[in-house]
């Protein structure tokens, strides 16, 4: 009797507490519609590589703040899912940075790109030239005077007055796919605040991604927005050996050919001085910029470089018409199943209506709070799919138990001495077929790849919710009823009536 008024209890308030903070099942791809896009490796990589870019693809995604996408593989190909976003093209740009993150010393600035003066002339091509003098980010052109000491320091440049070099107006920009670690580089800012010209001509990168171990974007007391990185144990050395050689100039961070920051080296300072690990990149950075660079910098060292091979925004309309389609069939089901069992078990029949509610409200409440979560998929049509099959598999465990007390009550005992003895010879029937629907639904989850792993999880969580509701609900809502002999003998809707005996007490 606890255990039942316990289970009521805690379906009710979750319930409760769930519509209170209008919580909701995290819907997929195909009923929320959103964004989807398939990558393919530049070359053959293996797949523990390509386990490691899906791992910081989904770690890059989360990031954004958008919940409920999915990062998978099938074949050698990366597919990324996001449902739910009305933004796709700023995400696509964001997910789709996919080369390796570089840390590289501007040479000087550039122009944007004119392209050919003369009719029918082609691009200027490689080798880049040198910089001019004059246009060189040395430190001497720079010439950073720093007053003060500690975080009340302040700096003076001569940063603003060097013009970006004219040469370099009619070389285009270096293409993504040719943007190596050893090579030199001219390459685009992201946006207007992430550095001081339109384009950098940056040195190879003596320093990767890999260096960061965690990066976050943040305000000061001041309310300026800045990004605090914490370094790898590996990273620090190779860090603070970068820092110190370019102390006083810039280092650009850039990431697939554009420049995300292009920051002076410790300019408040009059002398060099360890980073112990960490740092902190400041400048006029909006909160936007601030955390597309936090992102870029802590997601951004991928093994693989990746190609876009095709990008689409689903609509959400097909898959909510199916949604409804089968919705409606799966009630249908479910109404002429309850019919069936409160016509054949009678009274018995409205435990199964009951257990079937309280499931299916305390499944809502946590498929909602799992989508709150990155610990289960999101809820798509194989979702529902799922949660649809389990109905038979609840169900089954309702008849299973229901027809044991007919054979017990059918040997001569009573209602009242049959409905414990026979839950306990039904029970091991019961987890015995749920033992084997939760295992297949595991093997299923690990083993399958896509929407498959959405029907497998909701299943399997399904099935469990069936062995936690018939041994803690429907045991003791049978055995209370069964022991109540208004209720046994309650003419057509009794008890007896539904299990086909007599309701003579038991002989002595």
């Amino acid at each position: 009797m606890i255990s039942l008024v316990i289970v009521v209890a805690v379906t009710v308030g979750s319930l409760a507490g769930t519509l209170a903070a209008r919580w909701s099942p995290r819907l997929g791809l195909d009923l929320a519609g959103g964004l989807s896009v398939i990558y393919k490796p530049a070359h053959k990589v293996s797949q523990s590589d390509l386990n490691q870019t899906v791992s910081i693809l989904t770690n890059r995604v989360n990031g954004l703040g958008v919940s409920g996408a999915s990062v998978g593989t099938q074949g050698g190909d990366i597919i990324v899912q996001v449902p739910g976003v009305k933004n796709g093209r700023t995400l696509l740009r964001t997910i789709g940075e996919t080369a390796q993150l570089y840390f590289r010393p501007a040479l000087c600035g550039a122009p944007a790109y004119a392209g050919p003066t003369a009719k029918g002339a082609k691009p200027a091509s490689a080798p880049l030239p040198t910089c001019a003098p004059a246009s060189a980010l040395t430190r001497t052109n720079i010439g950073v005077t720093s007053t003060g000491s500690g975080g009340t320091s302040t700096y003076t440049s001569r940063l603003g007055s060097i013009a970006p070099d004219a040469a370099l107006a009619s070389y285009p920009s270096t293409a993504p796919t040719k943007d190596a670690k050893t090579k030199t580089v001219l390459l685009p800012v992201v946006d207007k605040g992430a550095g001081q010209y339109a384009r950098y001509l940056l040195g190879p990168a003596p320093l990767t991604g890999h260096a960061i171990a965690r990066a976050q974007a943040q305000q000061t007391q001041l309310g300026k927005w800045v990004v605090s990185y914490t370094l790898t144990s590996k990273g620090t050395p190779q860090w603070e050996s970068l820092a110190q050689k370019y102390f006083h100039q810039i280092v650009a961070i850039e990431l697939d050919g554009k420049i995300y920051s292009a920051p002076l080296i410790q300019p408040s300072q009059s002398a060099f001085s360890s980073f112990n690990g960490k740092g902190e990149i400041s400048g006029n950075l909006s909160e936007t910029q601030a955390k597309t660079l936090a992102i870029a910098m802590q997601y951004g060292s991928l093994p693989v470089r990746l190609i876009r091979q095709t990008s689409e925004t689903v609509s959400p309309t097909l898959g909510h018409s199916a949604l409804l389609a089968g919705l409606g069939a799966g009630l249908a089901g479910l109404v002429l199943v309850l019919i069936y069992a409160i016509v054949y078990y009678r009274l018995l029949g409205v435990v199964v209506f009951s257990g079937l509610a309280l499931t299916g409200a305390l499944l809502w409440a946590i498929i909602s709070a799992l989508g709150h979560t990155s610990i289960a998929p999101s809820f798509s049509l194989a979702g529902v799919t799922g949660v649809i099959v389990s109905i038979g598999i609840t169900v089954d465990s309702y008849i299973v138990y229901f027809e044991r007390l007919k054979d017990e009550t059918r040997s001569g005992r009573t209602v009242r001495t049959s409905v414990d003895r026979g839950f306990h010879s039904a029970w091991r029937t019961v987890l015995a077929a749920d033992t084997v629907s939760l295992g297949a639904a595991v093997v299923l989850f690990f083993v399958a790849i896509g929407t498959v792993k959405g029907f497998a999880f909701f299943l399997g969580l399904s099935t469990l919710m069936d062995i936690f509701m018939t041994y803690f609900f429907t045991r003791p809502l049978v055995i209370v009823l069964g022991r109540n002999d208004r209720l046994t003998r309650a003419g057509r809707m009794g008890i007896s009536s539904g299990l086909a005996v007599r309701t003579e007490p038991e002989a002595a």
